[in-house]
C-alpha cells in the first residue's frame, strides 16, 4: 500500500500515541492500494489538490474532525473511492461557504464510491454527482443543521445523468428541494435511507429503472416521489418499484423557495406520482399524512409543456399489499384547495381519500369510447390495500365536479415490473 499524506505534520505517530496520549488512527487502515490520508488540519486547498491530484484505483482517506471548508471541492477522475471515519465523525463543513455552488461536485469520473462521511450547511448542494457511470454512495450523511429553511440548498445526495447507482444506509436532512434525488439516471437502487425534514424525502425523476426499497421517509413535506419533467434528457421515463418503505408522518411545512416544482406538493404527503409511468408500489406502510397517502396526477394541473414529446398524463400505476392509516383532513396549497373543493361536492364531512388521482386520461392510452378510463394494461390498479380507500377527482370536468370513489373500476392488477439490476449491488 502507498500511502501519501495530506497535511503530513498531523500524522506523525499515525497508529501510536502521540505527545498527550491520545491514540492517533491512520486514516488508510485497511485500505489496500493507493491511499490519500487527509489529516484533521488540512486545508481546502489540501483537500482539492489530492483530488486533483488522484490517479485511478485510488482511495482518499479522511481522518475523523470536522473540516471547514468556505470552498466547494471537485473530482473529475475515475475509479476513486473517498471514505471517512464515519458520518459523525468525518464531517466537511462548509458552513462558511463563499464560493461555489456544491459542496463536492464529481463530474464524468466514472465508479466513483463515498462512503462514511458527512457533509453539512453547503450553500447548494451537497454532493452531487453528474455523468457518473457505477455510482456508490454508502453511510453518507448530508444535512442542513439549522433545521427547515427555504435558504437551504435544493439537494443532498444528487446524482443525475447517471447509470448504475447504488445509494444505501445515508441519512439525509433540510433539503430545500429533494433530500435524495436522482434525476435523468438509468438503473438506480435507492435502499435504506433514512430521509428527515427536507421537503421532498426522496425523488425519482425522469429515471428509467429505480428500485425504492427499505427507506424511511418522515417529517418531509412529501415522502416520496416519482416525477416526469418536460424538457429534460430523458423523456417518459418508466420502471420504478417503491417498496417495503416506512413513510409516515410527512407533514412537515413546504419551505421550498417559489417558483421549484417540489413547492406544489401539498404538505402531508406520503406519496406523489407527476405523469409518472410503469410503477409498482407494494410492501410500504403509509401512514398519519395531513393531505394523502397516495397522489397520482398529470402535468396539466401545473401548467402546459413546451415539449411535443412529453407525456403528461400517468399510467400503468399498480398499487397492492400496502398498508394505510390515519385521517387526512388537512389539505394545504392551491392544489389541497383543490382537492378540497372537489372532495367537499361530494363528502361532507370533508375526508381526502388514501389514494387520489386527478383523473386526467392520456386519450391514447384511453378506452375507445370512454376517454375517462384507462384501458387495462395501462390502468391504475388498487389491490389488497386494507381498508385504504379511492378518490378519483375527474378534475377534467372542470367546474362540473364529478369525484368518484367507486373503486371497482381500478379492482386490478398488472405485471410486475422487474426488480433492478446493478454491479456490486
Amino acid at each position: 500500500m502507498k500511502i501519501v499524506s495530506v497535511s503530513a505534520l498531523a500524522l506523525i505517530g499515525v497508529a501510536a500515541c502521540g505527545d498527550n496520549g491520545v491514540v492517533t488512527v491512520d486514516p488508510c487502515d485497511g485500505v489496500t492500494g493507493t491511499c490519500v490520508a487527509i489529516a484533521a488540519d488540512a486545508t481546502v486547498e489540501d483537500i482539492q489538490g489530492a483530488l486533483i491530484a488522484a490517479t485511478p484505483n485510488s482511495t482518499i482517506a479522511f481522518a475523523a474532525g470536522t473540516y471547514e471548508l468556505d470552498r466547494a471541492l471537485s473530482l473529475s477522475v475515475s475509479d476513486v473511492t473517498i471514505q471517512g471515519a464515519g458520518m459523525n465523525q468525518t464531517i466537511l463543513s462548509f458552513a462558511g461557504q463563499v464560493d461555489g455552488a456544491q459542496g463536492l461536485l464529481v463530474e464524468g469520473a466514472n465508479h466513483f464510491t463515498i462512503h462514511d462521511i458527512a457533509f453539512e450547511n453547503a450553500k447548494g448542494d451537497q454532493l452531487k454527482m453528474v455523468g457518473v457511470d457505477g455510482v456508490v454512495v454508502r453511510r453518507v450523511r448530508t444535512e442542513w443543521t439549522a433545521g427547515p429553511k427555504s435558504t437551504n440548498g435544493a439537494y443532498g445526495i444528487y446524482p443525475v445523468q447517471c447509470k448504475h447507482v447504488l445509494v444505501e444506509n445515508s441519512i439525509v436532512k433540510g433539503a430545500s428541494d429533494s433530500g435524495l434525488y436522482v434525476g435523468q439516471s438509468e438503473d438506480v437502487i435507492v435502499r435504506n435511507n433514512d430521509v428527515q425534514y427536507n421537503v421532498a424525502g426522496i425523488e425519482i425523476e425522469n429515471t428509467n429503472r429505480a428500485d425504492v426499497y427499505g427507506n424511511t421517509a418522515t417529517h418531509n413535506t412529501g415522502g416520496i416521489l416519482v416525477f416526469n419533467l418536460p424538457g429534460l434528457q430523458i423523456k417518459n421515463a418508466a420502471e420504478t418499484r417503491v417498496f417495503d418503505n416506512m413513510i409516515v408522518d410527512n407533514n412537515t411545512e413546504n419551505f421550498a423557495p417559489s417558483g421549484n416544482i417540489v413547492a406544489s406538493v401539498p404538505t402531508g404527503s406520503g406519496m406523489v406520482l407527476l405523469a409518472a409511468h410503469n410503477v409498482e408500489i407494494y410492501g410500504n406502510t403509509i401512514a398519519t399524512h395531513d393531505t394523502m397517502s397516495i397522489g397520482i396526477a398529470s402535468y396539466q394541473i401545473i401548467g402546459a409543456p413546451n415539449d411535443a414529446a412529453y407525456v403528461t398524463d400517468p399510467d400503468t400505476i399498480n398499487i397492492h399489499d400496502n398498508t394505510m392509516s390515519g385521517t387526512h383532513e388537512h389539505p394545504t396549497g392551491p392544489l389541497g384547495g383543490l382537492i378540497l373543493l372537489t372532495v367537499g361536492e361530494v363528502l361532507t364531512p370533508v375526508v381526502v381519500p388514501d389514494v387520489i388521482w386527478d383523473g386526467i386520461v392520456n386519450p391514447a392510452k384511453a378506452v375507445s369510447g370512454d376517454p375517462t378510463s384507462l384501458k387495462p394494461e395501462f390502468n391504475i390498479c388498487m389491490k389488497n390495500n386494507g381498508d385504504a380507500d379511492w378518490g378519483n377527482l375527474a378534475f377534467p370536468n372542470g367546474d362540473a365536479y364529478k369525484a368518484s370513489f367507486d373503486m371497482s373500476g381500478h379492482d386490478c392488477t398488472l405485471p410486475a415490473v422487474a426488480a433492478v439490476v446493478v454491479p456490486g449491488a
